[in-house]
């Protein structure tokens, strides 16, 4: 209790970063937001009206886009909250629904990731068990396997709603937690640090090692095999980026902010870096939304055929559509041929 005190007292008397953290999070969420529902909503369009000739590997993408636009749709939630300056007024569930949605997202992408890792390792490094293992259906139960096991997981994020601070008169969300319940919330991350991060990550790492290797070693890669070879490695730059700029950097600041609560003696100036370091990586991990998108273009050939296939039936639904507009006002193509040759 005097450690928490302590802390707690220290917090106090130093300066707010309530300027900063509105400005960085309002305008990196809006950002965020934008990109996140045009790449996603082309990609989740393109995949929905082209399905007939689903894969494995289009069906996590398709579950993937699906997770991304939950949590951008959520995002001007907390973009409202924080122009107006840390005052809440949309109602406890909303608060509660918020939070969560963001580290559904968070997690589902990793495991999607994981799970696409997973068959590009399968369909390169054993392309003939392959195709016996990795069906649309199997990768249906995987999707559904993951959505139920990261939502029930993820439902402690619901325990944290809407709050009135006394001392600014304003109902908060999105806040940090009491300092009460620091040691059950360093509990937490350590658990959803493993399961939910070091363990896909672990298994991403093994599968691209493996991948790599069998391209290296193999004499002679047949053609279909080296255009699948060149979409991995597109993807493991892709997926490997993304860890580096928005996983990594949340889950190590997380645990190591947590760590600093603990501990005694800290100044204004070590709180003010760990309180701003916080609102960067966080923006950081809200914007994998915006990286995935890069993964359904690269990765695949397949989907860039589906979209350049969309592209041509919606122009040619266009052209169909402007001819049949005139022959309905009586401008058939051969009158407009007759009066100019007349």
């Amino acid at each position: 209790m005097n450690l928490t005190n302590s802390t707690q007292s220290n917090f106090d008397n130093c300066s707010s970063i309530d300027d900063f953290r509105n400005q960085v999070y309002s305008t990196a969420y809006s950002l965020i937001t934008v990109l996140g529902l045009v790449g996603n909503g082309l990609a989740l369009a393109v995949l929905i009206r082209t399905y007939q000739s689903s894969m494995p590997f289009h069906v996590y993408m398709l579950n993937l886009a699906v997770s991304d636009l939950l949590c951008v749709m959520t995002l001007p939630l907390r973009v409202l909250y924080y122009v107006n300056k840390g005052q809440w007024n949309y109602g406890d569930f909303l608060c509660r629904i918020s939070s969560y949605t963001l580290y559904v997202n968070l997690y589902c992408s990793i495991y999607f990731m994981a799970a696409m890792s997973v068959t590009r390792f399968l369909a390169i490094v054993y392309p003939v068990q392959n195709l016996r293992l990795v069906t649309e259906n199997r990768a249906r139960l995987v999707c559904g396997g993951i959505w139920l096991f990261i939502c029930v997981s993820s439902s402690p994020f619901l325990m944290s709603g809407q709050d009135f601070d006394p001392l600014t008169n304003k109902t908060k969300c999105f806040e940090p937690p009491p300092p009460d319940g620091l040691d059950r919330l360093i509990i937490l991350n350590y658990v959803s640090l493993t399961i939910f991060f070091v363990l896909p990550f672990l298994i991403i790492l093994l599968c691209y090692a493996g991948i790599v290797h069998t391209l290296l070693t193999r004499s002679h890669v047949a053609r279909r095999q080296q255009g699948m070879g060149s979409r991995a490695i597109r993807m493991i730059v892709i997926v490997l980026l993304t860890f580096l700029i928005s996983f990594l950097p949340y889950h190590v600041q997380r645990t190591i902010h947590l760590s600093f609560l603990s501990r005694e003696g800290t100044n204004c100036a070590e709180t003010i870096a760990m309180q701003k370091s916080v609102v960067v990586t966080l923006c950081l991990a809200a914007a994998n939304s915006c990286f995935d998108p890069l993964l359904y273009f690269f990765s695949g050939e397949a989907f860039r055929n589906r979209l350049s296939s969309l592209r041509r039936s919606m122009k040619g639904s266009a052209m169909h559509h402007s001819a049949r507009l005139k022959r309905a006002m009586g401008t058939e193509p051969g009158e407009n041929h007759q009066m100019k040759a007349s």
